[in-house]
């Protein structure tokens, strides 16, 4: 669940507001934010929100953490009040880590409930301070693929060589994002990834909205110019049938080596989405065969 606001396209500005609804309508998932964006909060908050989650539904929320403002810079001030909070992040996570450690004797701030809960918290990015940041603290990173894979290799090769080894993890653990438009035929699955298409379009002329619907060509819905920013952006993305979506996993695997994938498939009608992620589901669990 991604903390995004003044965006009609996306339904969880309240973000642990969402994560506890679908926490409570599922039994074995996990469910975790991707991210909180930090300087918007005080850690003290978030910790006793996300100690709370992990009460409600133990060992099954995660707590992603980014530093972007998750909105427009208008909005970003509304939000924030004082724009150098952005300047504190490394602080103030630090600070949020702690809410999570075993009560001290002599403690008098403490979050609760969320002490000694050790909530996972994974650092989001789609730039090297993230990877940096990670590295450091020896926690986990998700890198935002799915539509900013610039510097993902850059990124992943800070994280891998600068990782130190912490409390948390003993080696470095690489979560990458990836699109998917998964269909049952190569032409179905090419039909349902222009909604994305023209999403990703759309938002590069300031245009941002819900997720349109899929047309039969994108010819008439960009310049040439536009194409080459959204193929850059969905570079990363799975569209296609089953075997040719198996392929380019396997190709994205030998070549990234993520230790973990996260997908979004963001396709216009709900019964392609569903049967989208089925046939993901199939992938992985063919591969999950001893």
């Amino acid at each position: 669940m991604a903390e995004h606001h003044n965006m009609p396209g996306i339904a969880s500005a309240a973000t642990s507001v969402v994560i506890g609804y679908v926490a409570a309508g599922t039994n074995t998932i996990r469910v975790g934010s991707g991210g909180i964006m930090l300087p918007n909060h005080s850690p003290l908050v978030i910790a006793e929100q996300f100690g709370t989650l992990e009460s409600l539904y133990p060992g099954r929320i995660d707590l992603g953490v980014g530093r972007a403002p998750g909105a427009d810079m208008d909005t970003a001030r509304a939000l924030r009040r004082d724009m150098e909070t952005n300047n504190t992040f490394p602080h103030d996570l630090m600070t949020l880590l702690e809410y999570f450690q075993e009560e001290e004797e002599q403690q008098t701030l403490r979050a609760v409930p969320g002490a000694g809960l050790h909530v996972p918290v994974w650092i989001l990015g789609s730039s090297l301070f993230g990877a940096k940041l990670a590295a450091k603290l020896g926690l986990p990173y998700s890198f935002a693929s799915h539509f900013a894979p610039k510097d993902l290799k850059m990124a992943l090769q800070i994280y891998r060589n600068q990782f130190e080894p912490s409390e948390f993890l003993s080696k470095p653990y690489f979560m990458m994002g990836l699109g998917a438009s998964v269909a049952d035929t190569k032409e179905e699955a090419a039909f349902h990834f222009t909604s994305v298409q023209r999403q990703f379009t759309y938002i590069r002329r300031g245009s941002a909205g819900q997720i349109p619907p899929p047309v039969k060509s994108m010819d008439s819905y960009w310049t040439p110019m536009e194409r080459f920013g959204v193929d850059q952006a969905l570079q990363y993305a799975i569209v296609g049938d089953k075997e040719y979506a198996k392929m380019q996993l396997q190709q994205i695997m030998e070549d990234i080596e993520p230790d973990e994938i996260i997908i979004t498939s963001q396709i216009f009608d709900h019964q392609a989405r569903l049967r989208s992620y089925e046939i993901l589901a199939d992938i992985r669990n063919e591969w999950a065969k001893p």
